[in-house]
Formats: C-alpha cells, sequence, structure tokens
C-alpha cells in the first residue's frame, strides 16, 4: 500500500500533536477537541495514549494538524455502524459477535422467551 497521497504519511503522532500544543495550547487545544485528556492534567504522554485506542479523537486531531498547517484536508467519510471507537475495540466486538453466532443453539435461542416473547 503507497503513501502516496497521505499528507500525514512520515509524521509521527508525538509530533503532530506537539506542534498543535505549541500552536494552540492545552486550553486552546481542549476547546476545539473536547477530550478529558486535553482538558484535565494535560501531558502529551497521557494524550499520545488516548489517541492511539481512539480512532474518533485522532481522526479528530488529524484533520486539526492538517488545516492548521494548510495542508488537502480528507473527504469526510460517513462510518455505517455509526459506532466510534478504536480498531481494537472495533475487532474485540466482532470476535465477541462471531463466538456468539457460532456457539448459538436451540437454548440460547428460548432463553427469556417468556420475558421477550419468540
Amino acid at each position: 500500500m503507497t503513501q502516496v497521497n497521505n499528507p500525514l504519511h512520515g509524521i509521527k503522532l508525538e509530533n503532530l500533536l506537539t506542534d498543535l500544543v505549541e500552536h494552540y495550547g492545552w486550553e486552546e487545544l481542549g476547546d476545539r477537541i473536547d477530550v478529558r485528556c486535553f482538558n484535565h492534567d494535560p501531558s502529551i504522554k497521557s494524550s499520545l495514549r488516548f489517541l492511539r485506542k481512539t480512532l474518533w479523537a485522532r481522526e479528530k486531531v488529524e484533520y486539526l494538524y492538517l488545516k492548521m498547517n494548510k495542508l488537502p484536508l480528507p473527504e469526510k467519510k460517513p462510518r455505517d455502524d455509526h459506532y466510534q471507537a478504536s480498531d481494537k475495540s472495533l475487532r474485540a466486538a466482532s470476535n465477541r459477535l462471531n463466538a456468539h453466532s457460532d456457539n448459538n443453539s436451540d437454548d440460547d435461542n428460548q432463553l427469556n422467551t417468556n420475558i421477550w416473547g419468540s
């Protein structure tokens, strides 16, 4: 996979975040992107930990960085599932769903039918 059209290619998340903090400061950065790691006892280390796990927040930070440096902005992609979580969380949820559907038996289908109906 090539990164020819990716303006963020080669830029580490730590450098990106450091540039944003130098330009905006923690307070304004917290106003622009309302996440706890920017608003309460902010640090580069805690913010990096959060951004690496949380896809929607990382996308907002990357978008702000592109906008700040007047680089080409990506097109907004609508999410089909309207679920915003980290890639790791999405994989875990998918694995749980697949495991549950594989282990489904008639007993599982009859569970609580007296409460929920058939």
